[in-house]
């Protein structure tokens, strides 16, 4: 799919902001990243999975998600590196904000 593509196709979007505790930063980038990795690797309605680290606070982390439906987001909670993820790094968490967006499609 090329990025005008991507662009006129309708999407579910979900943006995270963490806290994450200083002594856990390392190994949540970690496990972040391969959470990540394997959404879009695994996840056949994962479109994009960015993973942002503030460069004023190493604690703070933003992620942008883009599937192809609630449905697809749905999957994702489900799926056993996603539980894995979330089992290993929920105790590093200070805070987590989750917003969700959706993305029309473009009329052609």
């Amino acid at each position: 799919m090329n990025s005008r593509t991507s662009l006129q196709a309708g999407a579910h979007i979900v943006t995270v902001l963490l806290h994450v505790k200083s002594e856990h930063v390392q190994d949540f980038k970690r496990e972040v990243s391969s959470n990540a990795a394997a959404s879009l690797r695994n996840e056949k309605g994962c479109r994009q999975f960015d993973v942002c680290f503030s460069s004023r606070d190493s604690g703070e982390v933003f992620l942008y998600e883009v599937y192809d439906s609630e449905a697809a987001f749905d999957a994702h909670l489900a799926s056993a590196h996603f539980a894995q993820f979330s089992a290993i790094s929920a105790s590093w968490i200070v805070d987590k904000i989750v917003s969700v967006f959706e993305r029309p499609s473009a009329a052609m």
